[in-house]
């Protein structure tokens, strides 16, 4: 797809967003499968729905506009995920507390590709003048940030701590 246009641009970042959504749900997932920590799992499940709200609203956005939410693929997110695959779910980790600390560590960088993306998102439909996209944005990038904070708090009260 050329770029033409800001608009353009646009529904690019929307597309690339609903594919990073689609495959950081799928390896959340396997993340709060793989935790030992009893509040990381529970962290990372409400991950999942909060990742899965996100894929829905770049879906609503992207269909507003006429476009098709599943026309990109984000290969920035693709090699996330990979990494993600390598590290956790090789024989690297033998110990649980450690592992964990892998696994927070993991999300947080799929979770700031999020919160740039989202950011990006919103600061070109506040320049396109589409209030409403720009505010679903928000709740997107506010969401995001809630996330990453609550996982930094898992990761310095005892996560880190316990790690080996």
């Amino acid at each position: 797809m050329a770029n033409d246009d800001l608009k353009d641009l646009y529904l690019e970042q929307v597309q690339d967003m609903h594919s990073a959504c689609r495959q950081s749900e799928a390896v959340t997932r396997k993340l709060a499968e793989a935790a030992t920590d009893g509040e990381l799992k529970a962290a990372l499940e409400r991950g999942v729905d909060g990742i899965q709200r996100g894929r829905d609203t770049m879906a609503q956005l992207a269909a507003a506009h006429g476009a098709d939410p599943a026309a990109r693929h984000s290969a920035g997110m693709e090699g996330l995920v990979a990494e993600t695959e390598k590290e956790i779910f090789g024989e690297r980790f033998t110990d649980g507390d450690t592992r964990d600390a892998a696994i927070i560590a993991a999300y947080q960088l799929m979770a700031h590709y999020a919160i740039a993306g989202y950011g990006t998102i919103r600061a070109f439909a506040r320049r396109l003048g589409l209030d409403e996209d720009a505010g679903a944005a928000q709740t997107c990038l506010d969401k995001s940030y809630d996330g990453d904070r609550a996982f930094t708090e898992i990761a310095t009260g005892h996560v880190n701590r316990d790690a080996a």
